[in-house]
């Protein structure tokens, strides 16, 4: 059995993130008490259903039932391996900017000093962030569209679930900001830029042509071989110590080229390891 806890910040993308497991075959409660929860993780370990995947959404609106939050989580943690959480943060920027979108109440926005969104997402993070060491999964949606973090939410949870690793690799620049859910980071700002090439700059890393122009230098070649040394090395290490997601940032300076080119050529030596992989080009379209 697979019982996924869903948490975050408000604004964060947890609406659609229930709707991409329902999608996948979880069946999910969004909003419910702590207490409840674990009761509900209860029936689901003993029931004789064909069911076999849940969810449930616990985050700040659960207000008055807060106070016992972070005590349920540790017992639904405490379960054993088939409990797993994921995580979904954004920045205060996007948060706010999401709000004024949708014009939506913050769930916060009656707690006393939380007169501003502002307050009320400062609050927020106060009171979840700490869940946030706890988590399986952590994904910062704040350069993610919808469709963009519905991609990567299927490949983290659809099928090969006896696979003990989730590897997801993203390709970013660093003019954007670094992906706050990177574990490692890979960074390619010193190899040849295609941007300065005429007949390259407005192609991107899936184009071969930019592939033969990045891979014609040594150190782009040699670069790619440290890189798949250290993780071929390093993924036993992980695996060893309970990590279910392994998160890889490559970067170049705008995210089109080199970090695209190298994040592909990185997915294609690790498709044949024992773990669910996923590659992201988080900011290709810039």
């Amino acid at each position: 059995m697979n019982f996924l806890v869903v948490t975050g910040l408000s604004g964060a993308g947890k609406s659609q993130a229930v709707r991409t497991l329902e999608d996948i075959g979880y069946f999910c409660i969004d909003n419910i008490p702590p207490d409840m929860a674990l009761r509900f993780a209860e029936m689901c370990a003993t029931s004789q259903s064909d069911l076999k995947d849940f969810a449930v959404v616990l985050d700040a609106r659960s207000r008055e039932h807060f106070g016992n939050f972070y005590e349920v989580v540790a017992l639904l943690k405490g379960r054993g391996s088939w409990v797993r959480m994921l995580y979904l943060d954004a920045d205060d920027a996007t948060l706010l900017r999401r709000y004024k979108e949708t014009r939506r109440r913050h769930p916060l926005s009656d707690e006393p000093g939380c007169d501003t969104i502002e307050q009320a997402i400062a609050r927020e993070r106060e009171l979840i962030s700490p869940l946030r060491e706890q988590a399986d999964y952590i994904v910062d949606t704040s350069q993610l569209s919808p469709q963009k973090l519905r991609e990567q939410l299927m490949a983290m949870f659809l099928g090969e679930s006896d696979k003990p690793l989730t590897l997801s690799i993203i390709s970013f620049g660093y003019k954007y900001g670094l992906p706050a859910e990177a574990d490692l980071i890979f960074d390619l700002r010193c190899l040849p830029n295609p941007f300065y090439v005429a007949s390259l700059k407005y192609k991107t890393g899936l184009d071969q042509k930019v592939r033969d122009y990045v891979f014609s230098f040594p150190q782009a070649t040699e670069m790619l071989r440290h890189i798949t040394d250290f993780i071929d090395f390093a993924l036993p290490h992980y695996i060893a110590e309970g990590k279910t997601r392994l998160v890889i940032g490559i970067g170049c300076t705008g995210g089109r080229h080199r970090s695209v080119v190298v994040a592909e050529a990185l997915a294609a030596h690790l498709s044949e390891k024992d773990a669910r992989l996923s590659v992201t080009h988080r900011d290709i379209a810039k």
